[in-house]
């Protein structure tokens, strides 16, 4: 790679089709190792994550309305009552997202049982189908005093941060269940930086060690007793050797004596 000007004098990056001197195939194949290894271990803290939030917001709102998912008054008005160019809101939406996941898991026993003796699912049940993704639109969608109460409960500054946190999960999620590189990646759905420390004032929300960063703080609410983030720290003492400069751990989003932090301390 290479830098270089364009013709109103902007810099940008150009990478040549030529391999950089001393790149070799097994780096290759050990850097695609240590990257699947990340993806699971994303894919790990990140079920736990999603099942803790989804039980949250079904206790939360189910304890309104046993419906609550589908009744737009217990939502923000952004949510379901402004409109969009097709005149839909985007509850409206979210609901057509989630009937096609109902309709996807009408002969799962416990959907089946639902829809044949009541015609629909109760939020407790209803959450049992949701992705990630149509579970971080629904908590968007809530109103600011529910929003806040979840929030709070993982650290976030307000229910908009939090969503924003969700937002930026759910992208990270997308990358490693589809298999895509993610060590290096640049993470385009970013949430919002953090202030709570030096440490976290250093991050940068474009890389994914910011995400890591996240995941281990709602995982220190959720599963305080987890060695997930002692995996995470054995895993990153693998990053491949490579004959190149090429590649580093720079490209990940490390901060210099980020194994200090409290956040990843094993003390």
């Amino acid at each position: 790679m290479e830098i270089t000007q364009d013709e109103t004098g902007k810099l940008g990056h150009f990478r040549h089709d030529s391999f950089v001197d001393g790149s070799h195939f097994k780096d290759a194949v050990h850097l695609y190792v240590f990257d699947k290894k990340l993806r699971l271990l994303a894919l790990d803290a990140l079920e736990r994550i999603e099942l803790a939030i989804r039980v949250d917001i079904a206790h939360l709102l189910g304890e309104h309305d046993p419906y609550a998912h589908e009744e737009p008054n217990l939502f923000h008005g952004n949510f379901a009552k402004k409109t969009n160019g097709d005149g839909k809101t985007q509850h409206q939406l979210w609901l057509e997202r989630y009937k096609d996941l109902v309709h996807r898991a009408r002969r799962v026993p416990f959907v089946e049982h639902y829809l044949e003796k009541y015609g629909q699912l109760p939020i407790w049940v209803a959450i049992e189908i949701w992705d990630f993704g149509l579970m971080s639109k629904m908590y968007a969608g809530m109103q600011h005093k529910h929003k806040g109460q979840i929030a709070a409960k993982y650290g976030a500054k307000d229910g908009k941060a939090f969503a924003g946190w969700l937002r930026g999960l759910n992208f990270i999620r997308n990358v490693s269940a589809h298999h895509s590189r993610l060590w290096n990646i640049n993470v385009l759905e970013r949430a919002p930086l953090l202030q709570d420390d030096e440490n976290w004032k250093q991050l940068n929300d474009a890389r994914p060690f910011f995400y890591f960063c996240l995941m281990q703080k709602l995982m220190r609410v959720i599963c305080p007793n987890s060695h997930w983030a002692q995996r995470f720290t054995e895993l990153m003492g693998e990053f491949p050797d490579v004959g190149c400069s090429a590649v580093s751990l720079e490209d990940f989003g490390l901060i210099e004596g980020w194994q200090a932090w409290d956040l990843w301390s094993q003390k």
